[in-house]
């Protein structure tokens, strides 16, 4: 379960910018999480609860997950489309010629403290 790894490295994250910014309490934090990080957002959140209960001002701390929509770039046509939907292959020209454009990651998008 690499959830508890990604977990640690969002504390990580959070800690930093709490010291930097004087901030005692965290209430919650808001996570991107792309549609194919391989991250899996209930196992994520059941790591996030075992792990703030370790840290005093992330303790009690709410994990908000966003969702962000996987996209393909189609180098053959120009067109963009859902990955997830249709794959690397593009379903307009039907080009393998693709890459992934968003969607695999994993970003602290918020913090919201006490």
């Amino acid at each position: 379960m690499h959830e508890l790894g990604v977990v640690f490295h969002i504390i990580k994250g959070v800690k930093k910018v709490a010291e930097e910014n004087d901030l005692i309490k965290i209430a919650s934090v808001t996570v991107e999480l792309g549609q194919v990080s391989t991250v899996i957002p209930h196992y994520l959140t059941d790591c996030w609860k075992w792990a703030c209960d370790k840290e005093d001002a992330l303790r009690g701390a709410e994990l908000k997950i966003e969702e962000i929509q996987a996209v393909t770039y189609c180098e053959a046509c120009g067109k963009t489309y859902g990955t997830v939907e249709h794959g690397r292959t593009c379903p307009y020209c039907g080009s393998g010629k693709t890459y992934l454009i968003q969607g695999d990651q994993v970003m602290i998008k918020e913090i919201e403290a006490c």
